[in-house]
């Protein structure tokens, strides 16, 4: 081999060993080796045109989680045997070992500088592993001291987010975190640990529409909380199908969450006073996104009892709900216009306490509740008049206030929104009215002599059938026994009423069970009967008064064909002759009294009409001219109001209601009793059917025309003969 080949083979031996012997010396550098130097406090460097300190404390990184790693494990591409150590320092590269591809998605993994920094070279990340986790320190977020432990973590954040921070530990939040109570969520537990977002990102857990998820994640789905925090889990699952709720699902990024009530870092309890829910702030909250309305709330009665400090004065929250806020058109909402006057208003206008205790007058309620508009509410009707239709919604001001809705000389256009037309003498008479008060006497009275008259009729009626239902009883049960023998009539029938009669008797009948159902239903809407007839569908109500109307006319157009009748036909003029009173029927009423209490030993014999079927007759013609007088007049309600005022029309409303429970008690107990209950016919008079009575039947009810029946025709046999 050539000299000069052997001398470049041994230098690149020697070069080759050389580097051999380096590498060796390198892979060798221990953590002690490290810290040969990097333990000198005093240790330096210059990095990007500042001292930079490069001391490492052994004690610090003997205790962290990475004691056991070699310093070269996270310092890579340094020659320990030159200095600097390399000519580009490279940042530690946290993700060789850890899993960090959600932290570079994340805000944090930005440059710092925000977009005037995207795109610079080497710019440094808004915040990286070391600023929140420590350097040479780190220990286990387990670990109480550790800067991630959840006790700390709001510490750790706030070295960026200092003002975020500081109303974070001022929270409810915050307060609970530092006093070690389960479950209280820091930093970490809303905006997630490496993958934080900005709110405006559609990835955060926190953007508008997601907020939602976040809380209900700790107030709903764990129930250790949510004992703690009180609200069922109905309540708080309820935002979610409210009015807002549903927005925000929908993808409405206006609509309120959370924390736009709640308040986000600085959430209280609402019995703070600082809390944005307390009740005395809550009008300030909604006036965020209902700013016209809050105005309007703060003039009204309402709003200026609250400012004054009255804790009783209804806020937003106590009319509208807390978290199930419903749309007003929603059937479901407390403050719909079917349900406003119970669910809302009633809660305080009913409470005998809070009327008391501000000297509030304590039957607003209840009168509402029985008049027209309160019946009608309370059947489901919509479109009726309901406590905000007079006094206002957000606008509510004492009647005393010229700009109320409900003050005298406003009266006549609040009421003309319903009623077109309305005058001056809507106002005339009271608006809620209690016809059992003598605060207005015309109605107390018409209400008292209906009630006694109720009394005395129905009750003597009773008494009377008492009496005749035990004497026919005791009769029967005597011919049964053998006591008394029993009679024998022959089989013969007489006609009682004409085609023409049972074809009236038939349409009467039923327009007036009609009446008085679709009546009685308009009067008492919560009866289980009247429930029945709702559930059917959801316009059953305004059928009900389509019937009732038809039912009227019907009955009133009877009433003039039966006037027709009586005036044009033989039979009818006859009908009419019979069905005048005369001083008999008295006589006979006192006989049949005396015989059906023992004091008389033989029933008097009854003509055609007696005392029982005229008393019924001309009660039933009082009866309809009455109801169809008062029905026309609440019927054409806005013209009627205009010409009687409201005390007449009232007066009207109180009539039709107190004349129908008459005649209705008057046929049940009267008319039924004579024509089902009573012994002489029982089960049923089939008169009403085929027009005819039985011999038997005759002799019992109408023993006199039987007489003058059997006389007549003993008259004609001579003639016939």
């Amino acid at each position: 081999m050539p000299i000069r080949t052997q001398r470049i083979f041994r230098g690149l031996f020697g070069l080759f060993i050389v580097l051999i012997l380096s590498s060796l010396c390198a892979l060798a550098q221990s953590n002690e080796d490290c810290l040969m130097c990097h333990s000198d406090r005093g240790l330096t460097a210059k990095i990007r045109g500042r001292q930079v300190s490069l001391f490492v404390d052994s004690s610090l990184l003997k205790h962290s989680v990475h004691a056991e790693v070699a310093c070269t494990d996270c310092h890579q591409g340094f020659n320990p045997s030159e200095t600097p150590h390399a000519k580009v320092i490279k940042p530690v590269d946290c993700g060789a070992c850890h899993d960090v591809a959600g932290y570079l998605k994340s805000v944090h993994a930005q440059p710092a500088g925000g977009q005037e920094a995207q795109g610079k070279k080497g710019a440094p990340p808004a915040a990286s592993c070391e600023d929140c986790h420590g350097t040479h320190e780190i220990l286990s977020p387990k670990t109480p001291e550790s800067a991630t432990n959840r006790a700390h973590v709001a510490q750790a954040c706030g070295k960026c987010h200092e003002n975020v921070e500081s109303h974070y530990a001022r929270s409810a939040h915050g307060i609970a975190l530092e006093k070690g109570v389960k479950g209280a969520p820091s930093c970490v537990d809303c905006h997630t640990a490496h993958e934080v977002e900005l709110l405006s990102s559609r990835e955060s857990p926190l953007y508008k529409t997601h907020e939602a998820k976040v809380c209900l994640k700790c107030h709903l789905d764990n129930a250790e909380i949510r004992r703690r925090t009180a609200p069922s889990a109905g309540f708080i699952a309820g935002f979610e199908s409210s009015v807002h709720g549903v927005a925000l699902a929908k993808g409405d990024t206006k609509a309120a969450t959370c924390s736009d009530c709640h308040g986000a870092h600085d959430m209280k309890r609402g019995n703070d006073p600082t809390s944005r829910v307390n009740k005395w702030n809550i009008p300030q909250t909604c006036a965020t996104c209902h700013g016209e309305i809050a105005k309007t709330y703060d003039e009204s009665v309402h709003g200026q009892a609250l400012i004054d400090g009255n804790r009783e004065s209804p806020s937003c929250t106590d009319c509208h709900g807390e978290h199930q806020i419903f749309a007003p058109s929603d059937p479901r909402a407390r403050v719909s216009p079917t349900n406003v006057s119970a669910q809302v208003c009633a809660v305080c206008h009913s409470s005998v306490t809070l009327n008391q205790k501000f000297g509030l007058p304590t039957e607003r309620f209840r009168t509402f509740a029985d008049s027209y508009h309160g019946l009608a509410s309370r059947a489901g009707q919509a479109e009726v008049a309901n406590c905000a239709s007079c006094h206002g919604v957000h606008n509510i001001k004492q009647s005393s206030d010229p700009a109320s809705t409900i003050n005298k000389a406003n009266l006549a256009t609040t009421c003309g929104r319903c009623h077109p037309g309305a005058g001056e003498n809507f106002a005339k008479g009271m608006v809620h009215v209690a016809t059992e008060s003598r605060d207005e006497p015309l109605l107390y009275w018409v209400r008292a002599i209906y009630v006694s008259l109720i009394g005395i009729t129905i009750g003597g009626m009773a008494v009377h059938n008492v009496f005749d239902f035990l004497k026919k009883s005791r009769i029967q049960i005597a011919v049964r026994r053998g006591i008394l023998p029993e009679p024998h009539h022959g089989q013969d029938e007489y006609q009682r009423m004409s085609l023409n009669e049972r074809i009236q008797h038939a349409i009467l009948a039923g327009s007036f069970i009609l009446l008085v159902m679709t009546g009685f239903a308009l009067r008492f809407p919560d009866a289980w009967w009247v429930r029945a007839i709702r559930q059917i569908s959801e316009s059953a109500f305004q059928v009900r008064s389509l019937v009732h109307r038809i039912a009227g006319v019907v009955m009133v157009s009877l009433g003039i064909y039966h006037a027709f009748y009586l005036i044009r036909t033989p039979r009818g003029r006859q009908v009419l002759r019979d069905m005048v009173p005369k001083l008999q029927d008295a006589r006979d009423a006192l006989e049949l009294t005396r015989f059906n209490l023992g004091f008389q030993k033989t029933k008097p014999r009854l003509p055609r009409f007696s005392y029982i079927e005229k008393a019924e007759y001309w009660a039933l013609i009082w009866g309809t001219v009455v109801m169809a007088g008062t029905g026309f007049i609440l019927w054409f309600d806005n013209y009627f109001l205009n010409l009687l005022t409201k005390l007449g029309w009232d007066v009207a409303r109180t009539i039709h209601y107190y004349e129908a429970i008459l005649a209705a008690l008057a046929i049940l107990v009267w008319h039924f009793y004579f024509v089902i209950f009573n012994p002489s016919v029982y089960p049923i008079n089939t008169a009403f059917w085929n027009g005819k009575l039985t011999e038997e039947q005759m002799e019992d009810e109408h023993g006199l025309e039987l007489a003058q029946i059997r006389a007549a025709a003993l008259e004609n046999e001579p003639d016939e003969a």
